[in-house]
């Protein structure tokens, strides 16, 4: 341990070694972020829940239908926020929630996708500023973090998608 502290020099090349390869970790493997608001109801709780995001799935890579994302705000830059993937390039999606507005669909354009927040009435989201381009996804949210107890791997749940096929039985009656 002396030979490691014994040269201010090679402390200080350690130190910018491990920061530098914290900094490509957090940027391209994973990342935490707080999130809050009633947005995303009953997904992630209103406040003191952490989530984990992996960077792998940055500008759109690999994101289906109802995965849920951080992606960039664009109406409010320097902003992150976390919504549902509902339609990916080529879909068709109603404009407004089902029930509401006179029924008008769009076809999401090439290089954008649509999110909504599963808490309809409270999101801001693609139904506000439209589809979302691909190049705003900041990534996948794959595990929520809550500090609940004292055993450190009950704080975490995986994130599912949240959406299931629909079966003939599920279907209303004539």
């Amino acid at each position: 341990m002396s030979s490691l502290l014994g040269h201010p020099f090679r402390v200080l090349l350690y130190t910018i070694k491990a920061m530098a390869l914290g900094h490509v970790f957090v940027t391209y493997a994973y990342s935490t972020g707080y999130g809050w608001g009633p947005s995303m109801l009953p997904t992630f709780e209103t406040r003191d829940e952490w989530f984990v995001t992996d960077r792998s799935y940055r500008r759109g890579r690999g994101v289906r239908v109802g995965d849920c994302i951080v992606y960039s705000i664009p109406v409010e830059p320097g902003e992150e926020g976390v919504k549902r993937v509902m339609g990916m390039p080529g879909d068709y999606i109603l404009l407004n929630s089902p029930g509401v507005g006179n029924g008008n669909m769009i076809q999401v354009p090439k290089g954008h996708c649509y999110i909504v927040g599963d808490n309809l009435p409270w999101s801001r989201d693609s139904r506000d500023f439209g589809p979302l381009p691909m190049g705003l996804i900041k990534g996948k949210v794959v595990s929520k973090v809550a500090v609940k107890g004292w055993w450190p791997f009950d704080w975490f749940t995986k994130v599912e998608s949240g959406l299931h096929p629909v079966s003939v039985d599920d279907l209303p009656k004539p």
